[in-house]
């Protein structure tokens, strides 16, 4: 019981902190970042918790939980992959962008 009380604050920690990573980044790829990063993360913790806290229901139900679970795991960062992708095509440009190979090039 304390380990699913763990997970899932630990997953509700995350989405918070992700919600406000995407309120205040300045551009569609950093706000992008925030949201697979958290929506990964704290989805999981939440989803193996209540797999977790599932031990009375069926065994179909908890093996749900985690399928989907790994398909989070598995799609998340494809999709923000594609998105990113999508976004760059049309043209849109990173506001935040650090070059850290401009001070070798003299």
């Amino acid at each position: 019981m304390i380990i699913e009380l763990i997970l899932l604050i630990l997953g509700n920690t995350i989405m918070i902190l992700g919600a406000l990573g995407v309120i205040r980044f300045p551009d569609p790829f950093t706000r992008l970042h925030a949201s697979t990063k958290t929506d990964t993360g704290g989805a999981m913790s939440i989803l193996i918790a209540t797999a977790m806290l599932a031990a009375a229901a069926p065994w179909a139900i908890r093996l749900k939980l985690l399928v989907l679970t790994f398909l989070i795991a598995l799609i998340n960062p494809m999709i923000s992959h594609a998105l990113a992708r999508g976004a760059h095509k049309r043209g849109i440009k990173p506001i935040s962008v650090v070059d850290m190979y401009a001070r070798d090039n003299p």
